[in-house]
């Protein structure tokens, strides 16, 4: 990845990153990654954060799998665990998990995956 995206391992095949730009896929994809799930609501930004649609198709372009499972902050319901759970197991790995800091992807991935112990 370039300098401009700090991506953090949350586990031996899972990174979470801040918000990745449409740019920033095909770097996603040059460093290994198989698939990136977008964490953060359309405009939780403002009108400048790149849509899903636009890191979506970058994705795609650059050969990885994309998936959009926006939650809140500071709370992630039990469906949205549970989707999470779901895209984890169907997702080639390495995976790349993103959200306005990293932080919110960090603690959706632990509630899913403490959804199978």
């Amino acid at each position: 990845m370039n300098q401009s995206v700090s991506v953090q391992p949350i586990a031996e095949d899972v990174y979470a990153a801040p918000q990745l730009s449409p740019e920033a896929m095909a770097s996603a994809a040059e460093a290994g990654f198989k698939a990136v799930i977008n964490n953060r609501p359309d405009l939780e930004g403002g009108p400048d954060q790149p849509s899903s649609a636009d890191i979506e198709a970058a994705a795609k372009a650059a050969g990885l799998q994309y998936a959009y499972l926006p939650v809140q902050g500071g709370y992630q319901s039990p469906e949205e665990i549970a989707q999470c759970a779901a895209l984890l197991k169907a997702l080639p790995r390495p995976l790349l998990m993103f959200c306005r800091s990293g932080a919110r992807s960090t603690r959706l991935y632990q509630q899913a995956t403490a959804l199978d112990e």
